[in-house]
């Protein structure tokens, strides 16, 4: 089947097909040297010129091609072709053609991009070009590509020499163009110029109707085109029988079946994007039509949100192009959902910078929209509800980058989702989907929430008060039973209530002084506000929790007013319990209706203030590894089994080798005489495993502390007798003797990637379930064994060795590599492995391989 290519955005916003080159491409590349100019030609093919760029078509069309190039169109036709031609050494000769008018919109710099990862990955690791000395654009984009570039200067000519080996510096500069284009392309679309509305109507009750009033009535300072072909006019606006050139955004309000001819007339038009309100798409099994309209939107540069969406508001421009039945109220959170009713019930309790329902999320996804509002001065919180994920790596990377400096809060649906495999092993069981997606929120900085409810309470903080700089908690209130409440949450989400400063307030005759700090229930407003103020402008707190309830001391309206009077000049984070009542205090202090559910949004504002106080930590250097043989042990078993399926004991040992994890000795043994063979060579005691059963210890295929070789064989007899023919034979290994047992694990997920885990290990590994999962590449290793609640064993408990920690995070780390270097690696189990003070000694392997596409790589730009 023939490589279709895929879609790219460029630095305008624009967007580009890139794909392999194809012999039929030849008509359409001499018109593109047609079109090229004298100066253009002699600056690609010096002297030769336009009759050299002819011949170089014919050639690179013609039988016996040996390069590898990509072509990009762009609005249906060829503007430019990028290729290498292989050398020797591992060298390749680099060349590009770019149509005059797409000079300076960045598709030059993505092609070489492209080119450099299709060459590392085919073993070239040098790309070689001459370039005029005049031809400074092409000197610039080479300096400026992100790989390590040299050149000399001969007779008029650069000799440029691009090490074709990828760079932290490329994967910067390739973040930053990213961004770039995503940006100039949504800008269009989220802050339009002019807004058509296609299927405008008189009837007040049709979405048309709705959408325009609201753009009306919201204020919308640009053109406004309603869009009928039977009406001339319609609230007041002349009427187009079709969309009209130039305009920005084009929100679609007609039947199913109409909604390819009016996207096929906005891309006649030039129109910058759609929001398509109409369902009776993919969701409803109609498929093919959603995947047309996007090729329709994708071949003009149109971006689209939805279909079957609710529209886009974006208070600071005035628009509303919706048919939400309110008006969305400004604020600084910026709102995504992919359910157009959640989105319509968190618009009732948010004050929004802007909203996007994407519906279908046919084109426009989570994270184009986190790339525009990272640089959204009107949005200081992201807030997003998700039910599933386009590209999960990909929204991890930006996710951890914007969220250094706005958080971003996630309500992802599906958590019961099960793993689905027929037999699996330890790490499969335990790391579900939903627990993927916690290590890639977890490791991105993302704020992940359980229910929309919990959203609005963490934006609500987020949007008004600065984040806290530390855990410590003072209470303070009325009512000494809900501080209590208020106490207790804060100590079970991992707060601090301390002890005040003696004389830090004074005292009240009934007043319980301490922290919780009670004022009593005849407490008057001006008394709570003092308390309030003295405590947000002391250093031994972090942030200060108003409990009140009402209508106790003066009454609500005046304790409110006390509490934001207190708090004008505050730089400490402050938010109030007013028992009953949810809301916000004068607009800058929240108010939730019951304690825990204050401590509960105070308690993930804290821990995302502490990930983003944290320094960005380097990627890793990976540990060395033989990662050709690794790729050959697998490539034969699945050759051997196309389906896959578990690696022999044999060749888990061979593949963890590759990555510097040696096992234990084991001998393969097939009766009860080889055993005791094996016995002998690994020396006594020994322990006897079955070989077959995923889990052993479940069906007694595990001896342990055999002393004697009658033991061995006795046991292998007992062991056939019980399993049967499930066991396919028995390993023997030496009996080793204490330290801690620990399971390593990991699978690789299609559509997330890798996922790594650590856990107690042994036979309570399921029963303890004390696990912890990374993202690979692992860059806090200690950390994440930290975070397990058998770290004290490691460390030494009641009177025990500390083991070797450092021994037991290398071999994370060098799983993680494994990982990531195989995806066809599904699953894998090291259980257990035995830390002791010496070192680890891993026991057990189980590693399951099974075929997969090859995941694209970060390197290149491409839309989803």
């Amino acid at each position: 089947m023939p490589d279709e290519g895929y879609d790219v955005l460029l630095r305008d916003g624009g967007i580009a097909h890139v794909r392999p080159l194809r012999p039929a491409d030849r008509e359409g590349l001499h018109e593109l040297v047609d079109r090229s100019s004298e100066r253009s030609a002699y600056l690609r093919f010096f002297t030769g010129g336009r009759n050299t760029a002819h011949a170089y078509i014919d050639r690179i069309t013609g039988d016996g091609y040996d390069g590898r190039a990509r072509v990009a169109g762009l609005h249906g036709r060829l503007v430019a072709i990028a290729e290498y031609i292989p050398m020797e050494a591992g060298r390749a000769d680099l060349g590009i053609l770019l149509d005059d008018a797409v000079h300076g919109h960045g598709l030059g710099t993505l092609l070489l991009e492209h080119l450099a990862v299709d060459a590392a990955e085919h073993g070239i690791r040098e790309l070689v070009a001459d370039v005029l000395a005049e031809n400074r654009p092409m000197i610039q984009v080479l300096r400026d590509l992100g790989l390590k570039v040299e050149q000399s200067f001969e007779g008029g000519t650069l000799h440029v020499s691009v090490a074709a080996e990828p760079t932290p510096r490329l994967m910067a500069a390739i973040e930053a163009r990213d961004h770039e284009a995503e940006r100039a392309s949504l800008a269009r679309v989220l802050a339009p110029r002019s807004v058509a509305v296609i299927g405008a109507s008189r009837d007040e009750h049709a979405i048309g109707h709705q959408v325009l009033r609201n753009l009306i009535d919201g204020g919308f300072c640009g053109p406004i085109h309603p869009v009928n072909p039977n009406a001339s006019e319609i609230a007041g606006l002349a009427c187009h029988p079709k969309v009209p050139d130039g305009v920005d955004l084009a929100v679609v309000a007609v039947p199913a079946r109409q909604v390819l001819d009016v996207a096929r007339d906005c891309a006649a038009a030039g129109v910058a994007g759609l929001v398509v309100l109409t369902s009776g798409f993919a969701e409803a099994g109609q498929r093919a039509a959603e995947s047309e309209l996007l090729r329709v939107c994708r071949t003009a540069g149109m971006r689209l949100i939805g279909p079957n969406c609710l529209g886009v508001v974006n208070t600071g421009a005035w628009l509303n192009a919706s048919f939400l039945p309110h008006r969305p109220v400004r604020g600084c959170v910026a709102l995504m959902s992919q359910s157009g009713a959640v989105g319509a019930a968190l618009l009732d309790r948010l004050d929004v910078s802007s909203f996007v329902s994407v519906g279908n999320k046919a084109d426009v996804s989570s994270n184009d929209l986190l790339e525009y509002w990272e640089d959204d001065d009107d949005t200081c919180v992201i807030a997003l509800y998700l039910e599933s994920f386009g590209n999960p790596r990909k929204f991890a990377r930006i996710a951890r980058r914007v969220g250094k400096r706005k958080p971003v809060l996630l309500v992802k649906s599906g958590r019961g989702e099960a793993g689905g495999r027929a037999v699996r092993s330890h790490t499969a069981a335990a790391a579900t989907p939903d627990v993927a997606v916690d290590a890639l929120t977890r490791a991105a900085g993302v704020i992940r929430l359980d229910s929309v409810h919990e959203l609005i309470d963490v934006a609500k903080l987020l949007a008004a008060q600065p984040l806290p700089t530390g855990r410590r908690v003072a209470i303070v209130g009325n009512s000494g039973g809900p501080q209590a409440m208020a106490a207790d949450s804060c100590e079970a989400h991992g707060l601090v209530v301390p002890e005040l400063p003696p004389g830090l307030l004074e005292a009240r005759a009934a007043a319980a002084l301490g922290n919780p700090l009670d004022l009593t229930a005849d407490a008057t407003a001006a008394e709570i506000g003092a308390a309030v103020e003295v405590l947000a402008a002391s250093s031994a707190v972090d942030a200060v929790l108003v409990v009140y309830t009402p209508p106790f001391g003066d009454g609500l309206d005046a304790t409110r007013q006390a509490i934001a009077d207190a708090t004008k000049t505050a730089a400490k984070t402050v938010l109030t319990c007013v028992v009953g009542h949810d809301g916000l205090i004068d607009g800058r202090v929240p108010s939730y209706a019951f304690p825990e559910q204050a401590v509960q949004a105070l308690a993930h504002v804290v821990r995302y203030a502490e990930w983003r106080g944290r320094p960005v930590e380097p990627v890793p250097v990976p540990p060395p590894a033989d990662e050709k043989t690794a790729r050959e042990i697998v490539q034969a078993e699945l050759a051997a089994h196309p389906d896959g399926g578990w690696l022999s004991p044999a060749d888990a040992a061979r593949l963890l080798g590759c990555y510097g994890v040696t096992p234990v000795e084991s001998v393969d043994a097939d009766s009860p005489e080889a055993a005791a063979g094996a016995a002998s060579r690994v020396g006594l005691p020994v322990v006897l495993k079955a070989t077959g059963p995923v889990h052993k210890s479940e069906v007694g295929g595990v001896r342990l502390n055999l002393q004697t070789l009658d033991e061995v064989r006795q046991a292998y007899h007992d062991m056939l007798a019980r399993i049967g023919a499930d066991m396919t034979g028995a390993i023997v290994q030496h009996m080793l003797y204490g330290g801690v047992e620990i399971i390593v694990g990991g699978l690789n997920y299609p559509v997330f990637g890798p996922l790594v885990m650590v856990g107690m290990g042994g036979v309570l590994a399921d029963l303890l379930a004390d696990r912890a999962f990374r993202v690979p590449p692992v860059v806090d290793a200690i950390a994440m064994i930290n975070e397990l609640r058998c770290a004290p064993l490691l460390h030494g408990y009641r009177g025990s060795p500390p083991v070797d920690v450092t021994a037991l995070a290398d071999q994370v780390v060098r799983i993680s590599r494994l990982l990531e270097d195989l995806p066809q690696v599904a699953e894998l189990d090291l259980n257990p492995v035995i830390v002791t003070t010496e070192g680890t000694a891993t026991v057990d392997a189980r590693i399951r391989v099974a075929p997969c596409e090859k995941p694209p790589s970060q390197l290149l730009r491409r839309m989803r």
